[in-house]
């Protein structure tokens, strides 16, 4: 299935490549994740998404050593405006979004990615620092000088989203979505459609949670982003487990994994959506993208959203500082 990416025609189910590098413990060696990305372009995957960030220019570099062959058969995305800096004996992510600090993280990108041009570049936060306007006026000159085809925005609100495509057309809004984290129906969604942008659902396994088959988030790695996440401390994940029985039941009975389904449902909130899973296992990229011709049966839909949504999902998606450096909407607390 086919589905509009800006002014791009792309999978409607893509590949989020940030923990080939990054994020989710140890990663898989270069060789398996090149092994992936070449598996996902055999499969008619045209859409990757990476970051500067992810691995700190590592991800960038795996794609561009890949899939730089390959340049002409997918649409490649990338995202500047968080970088990092030496700290200690480690790296320190710093979120800079001066128009000049994107100019020159736009040019690292293209040369990590062995690229002339990157089709659409995400700001990937709003440097609260910097004005909207400032930051996204400095990506359409990067489009005027032929460096970027389009511009994105990640994990902002559509107040933020309209104030910026008054500057410049915003092709594509990238944030989390799935049945656990609903944030973007409060506005963003509409707002994207009413711009004619793309709406990009990162995470929409909800971080493995709806895939079903992590169970135990002890056993999670020392380093996997997820044990910053409320949602993934023990008592939180145990009553979100309570959750996966009937989730699962719903599953067979549209004769579809768990995961197929939380994707297929992702698909079914408009055909201005895409989804970008992200996997290191070649059975499981197998498995996610059976599920873009899988449409959801009549009725399943309806039981989803009243099996897991906002209110019965337990903990936040971000710690308290994380969600301080995203700009989206959140809904009201709940009255006890």
């Amino acid at each position: 299935m086919q589905r509009k990416l800006g002014p791009f025609s792309v999978s409607s189910i893509g590949l989020g490549c940030m923990n080939l590098s990054h994020a989710y413990g140890v990663p898989p060696t270069p060789e398996a994740a090149a092994e992936i990305l070449l598996r996902a372009l055999d499969l008619g995957v045209t859409h990757f998404d990476t970051a500067a960030l992810y691995g700190f220019g590592a991800n960038e570099e795996l794609l561009g050593r890949t899939l730089a062959a390959h340049r002409s058969r997918f649409t490649l995305a990338s995202k500047g405006g968080i970088g990092g800096v030496q700290s200690g004996a480690g790296m320190r992510r710093v979120i800079d979004g001066r128009p000049a600090s994107l100019k020159r993280s736009c040019e690292d990108s293209l040369r990590r990615l062995r690229t002339d041009v990157i089709d659409l570049y995400y700001l990937h936060r709003w440097d609260k620092a910097v004005p909207i306007e400032d930051s996204v006026g400095a990506l359409g000159e990067l489009v005027r000088a032929g460096k970027i085809l389009a511009v994105g925005l990640s994990e902002v609100s559509a107040a933020t989203l309209l104030r910026a495509h008054a500057v410049h057309p915003i092709a594509a809004v990238q944030s989390e979505y799935s049945l656990c984290t609903r944030n973007p129906e409060i506005a963003v969604l509409e707002a994207c459609r009413g711009i004619g942008a793309t709406f990009v659902a990162f995470s929409p396994l909800a971080r493995g949670f709806l895939t079903g088959t992590l169970r135990d988030v002890s056993a999670l790695e020392a380093k996997d982003l997820r044990r910053s996440m409320p949602r993934f401390e023990a008592a939180a994940y145990a009553a979100n487990l309570e959750l996966l029985g009937e989730y699962s039941r719903l599953a067979r009975s549209a004769n579809l994994s768990c995961a197929q389904l939380a994707l297929a449902w992702v698909l079914s909130r408009g055909d201005h959506v895409i989804a970008i899973p992200g996997t290191t296992r070649r059975a499981h990229l197998e498995e996610n993208l059976g599920a873009s011709a899988a449409p959801l049966p009549a009725g399943v839909a309806a039981q989803l959203d009243a099996l897991i949504n906002q209110h019965s999902i337990v903990g936040e998606r971000y710690n308290a500082p994380t969600q301080a450096e995203v700009d989206t909407e959140n809904f009201p607390p709940a009255v006890s």
